[in-house]
């Protein structure tokens, strides 16, 4: 069906559940929906319906006086009046009510009803790394019911007869032979599209193999070359290999198990909800279980230091093997099955990138899987392991006070992270990232064989701290993490029930999309506070090492330009969705994470 409107023309558009028309620019038309996406002067996107859209010409000929005045102001400036796109603008007017005759109450009955359904927008992602899905928190947004990414659909109310037109629908459809779905190419390239994916293909797995070469030389500089290549000898073992299959496997069983509570996932394309069951706690505990067990039948777990090299090889590999199963088994996928940004048609951007947005095996998720289990709880038996290594390597009778702050700093970061495990299902790994390399690789090789580069340092280059140095560690780390969680709770609780007592006093910007901006607290203080806190908490998980040399350092490096960089594209994202008010939300919180710094 051809569209009337053309993208870029300026038409009238009808403020979603009123009888408003606002100027708007036609942005694209949707064959498939048979809805325009049109942004308002404020900068507010919607999808309308072509019945919602009035040329010129057709809207100065209506008897619109009415019409008159809703055109001269933009959605924004009237908020006073309609705060959100659900409320209708009340008519004061004795005469207009006068004059509604039998057919008008007739559609009175079946009032529009503002049904907001999220329509996934392409945005950048930047990262295989656990501070972006752990409680992504970005943008301190009041939303009545769960987080959702995008524009809002206006859809008419199903009354009693829309149903019955539905099920005849559904009845000719089951007698009508299906027809393939059209595969709808991605418009928007990330990480500098096919040459930036194709050179962070080759790069990333470089940068951890680097890592882990410098750390145990005397000089720990991350720009020293190794002075040889390492041996296949040292890259790779089999029972090293089979080691790393059984606690894939070992993992697999604990997520298998009927423990724990099953909560939906956020919306897709078509509504529907995904089930996910909540137990990576659980399998903490059994894990830690199972560690103490392994100690006290005298299982030798330094074996990991001395064939760590041979552990990254065979996890690498591992994470190459089920990067190419997900891309051949993304063949065939229906529209609402594809990741926004992993469907472009050139294969290495989106074998990098991810075709299939929620790979499942029956009931079993393969990217909710694979983000919280194997490879952070792989991260704390590797630290465990470092720890058993170090007073072996040392000739001590306990762990250095070093290597247990970082133990148990990290340890407590983790086991956060798993308690609050239901919180990573709207971060954007999960929502728009489709699971490919990108996300196979950062689950499983970045985060184990990077985030615990200290530990590993610390098995040759002890570090002596006196008792100051070490209370003023604990200090930073508890800053940091009161930071950190206090800004999430207050987001994510305000998100849950804006209209409780307990927040009466924040104060809120409100937007056109019927969200509000929280600019008191900790989110008034800075625009991310809960990135500051992150940032605080690698400060201390990096100083029990010193200041000698750099390795130590390479996660805190890492995770500082990651965060700036991620401000960055949050930002645009949010200046998109909420126009005018995040303007006015910027000005009201000027620094973005460091307070009179940036």
């Amino acid at each position: 069906m051809p569209s009337k409107f053309q993208s870029g023309d300026t038409v009238m558009g009808r403020w979603p559940g009123s009888s408003l028309y606002y100027e708007v620019k036609v942005l694209s038309y949707d064959i498939d929906t048979q809805l325009y996406t049109v942004i308002y002067k404020d900068g507010t996107q919607l999808e309308l319906k072509e019945s919602d859209i009035k040329s010129y010409t057709t809207f100065r000929q209506g008897s619109g006086r009415s019409r008159s005045r809703s055109r001269s102001r933009s959605p924004a400036r009237r908020r006073s009046r309609s705060r959100s796109p659900a409320r209708t603008t009340r008519r004061s007017s004795s005469r207009t009510s006068s004059r509604i005759t039998e057919e008008r109450k007739d559609k009175l009955k079946e009032v529009l009803e503002v049904r907001l359904t999220p329509v996934l927008i392409s945005t950048e992602n930047n990262s295989d790394n656990k501070h972006e899905r752990k409680e992504e928190a970005n943008e301190p947004i009041v939303e009545p019911e769960q987080r959702t990414s995008g524009r809002y659909n206006l859809r008419r109310r199903k009354d009693q007869a829309t149903k019955q037109l539905e099920e005849a629908k559904v009845e000719e459809a089951s007698i009508t032979p299906s027809t393939p779905s059209t595969i709808v190419k991605s418009k928007d390239f990330e990480f500098g599209g096919r040459m930036g994916t194709f050179v962070m293909l080759l790069f990333l797995p470089s940068v951890v193999l680097h890592l882990l070469l410098q750390t145990p030389p005397k000089d720990g500089s991350l720009l020293a070359l190794p002075t040889s290549p390492p041996t296949v000898e040292a890259l790779w073992d089999w029972q090293v290999f089979g080691l790393v299959l059984l606690w894939l496997c070992f993992q697999a069983c604990l997520y298998m198990l009927p423990l724990g509570k099953v909560v939906d996932g956020m919306p897709l394309k078509t509504g529907k909800k995904l089930k996910y069951r909540i137990n990576g706690f659980y399998a903490l505990l059994v894990t830690v279980v199972a560690a103490g067990i392994a100690v006290q039948q005298e299982v030798d777990l330094t074996y990991i230091h001395t064939h760590f090299l041979q552990f990254f090889s065979s996890a690498m590999v591992i994470s190459v093997l089920l990067s190419v199963y997900l891309y051949a088994r993304s063949k065939h996928l229906s529209e609402e099955e594809q990741a926004p940004s992993g469907n472009s048609g050139y294969l290495v951007h989106d074998f990098f990138m991810g075709r299939e947005l929620n790979p499942r095996i029956r009931s079993f998720d393969v990217k909710f899987f694979c983000e919280m289990r194997p490879g952070l709880i792989g991260w704390l038996v590797i630290n465990f392991a470092m720890l058993l290594a170090e007073m072996k390597v040392q000739k001590l009778e306990s762990p250095s006070p070093a290597m247990l702050l970082v133990n148990i700093f990290q340890f407590l970061w983790v086991a956060d992270g798993l308690w609050h495990e239901e919180k990573i299902l709207t971060t954007m790994d999960i929502v728009h990232d489709g699971f490919g390399f990108m996300l196979a690789f950062g689950d499983l090789v970045w985060v184990p064989f990077t985030f615990t580069c200290q530990a590993h340092y610390l098995v040759s280059h002890p570090s002596e701290l006196s008792q100051w140095i070490i209370a003023t560690i604990v200090a930073v780390k508890g800053i940091g993490y009161y930071i950190f969680r206090r800004a999430n709770s207050q987001k994510n609780n305000f998100r849950r029930n804006p209209s409780d007592p307990a927040h009466s006093n924040l104060k809120t910007i409100s937007t056109a999309t019927g969200k509000s901006l929280i600019v008191s607290g900790l989110w008034g203080f800075v625009r991310h506070p809960n990135y500051l806190g992150d940032i605080l908490m690698g400060i201390a998980w990096s100083l029990p090492c010193g200041f000698t040399h750099a390795v130590p350092y390479f996660y805190l490096i890492y995770l500082v330009l990651l965060l700036i960089h991620r401000n960055a594209r949050d930002e645009r994202q949010c200046s998109r969705k909420y126009g005018s008010s995040w303007d006015e939300y910027c000005k009201a919180v000027p620094y973005r994470i460091f307070p009179r710094i940036y």
